[in-house]
This record gives C-alpha cells, structure tokens and sequence, in this order.
C-alpha cells in the first residue's frame, strides 16, 4: 500500500510554528539540541576571542543566571543552618 503523499495547504508557508523534537516522542533526538547548545556556546566563544561586546539582552541574561546561582547557594546554606538549629532545639527540650 503506497503511502499518501504529505498534504499542500494554501496558507502554509512553510514555517515552523513549534519545535516538534519532545522528549518521549519517537522522532526525539537528543543530539541536535547537544549540538545547538554547542554551537551556541562556540558562537559566543567567538564573540569573546573577537573582543567583542555582550548585547545588552545577553547582558541580562547572565547577569540574572549569576543572581539565581548566588540565591541557591545563599538558600542552600540558610536551609542547612536552619534545620541544624532546629535539631538542637528538638534535642534541648
């Protein structure tokens, strides 16, 4: 049995609305959003050996990781001392 060919639409134009690679899914591939994550790394590497400067966007992109990185440790350290003083509190009673 010979398979249908794919549908034409007359308002397609082709773009890609939603990446369609899901976890899960059959069709899944894991190694094409490794290599755009390397190729994105590669291009700002580039970018910094051309001693180029960050866009502002990409500015607060880091900026907000580095924040959020700094609060988990703070959050991590805090959590951990406040359950050591609470397990001397329940031992003192």
């Amino acid at each position: 049995m010979a398979r249908n060919p794919k549908k034409q639409y007359e308002d397609d134009d082709g773009r890609t609305i939603v990446d369609m690679n899901v976890e899960g899914m059959r069709w899944y591939q894991a190694e094409r959003k490794r290599t755009a994550r390397a190729e994105a790394r590669a291009e700002l590497q580039e970018k910094i050996d051309r001693g180029e400067a960050l866009t502002r966007r990409e500015t607060i992109r880091y900026t907000f990781y580095a924040t959020l990185a700094g609060l988990t440790v703070v959050a991590f350290i805090g959590g951990g001392t406040v359950l050591f003083i609470f397990l001397l509190w329940l031992l003192w009673h």
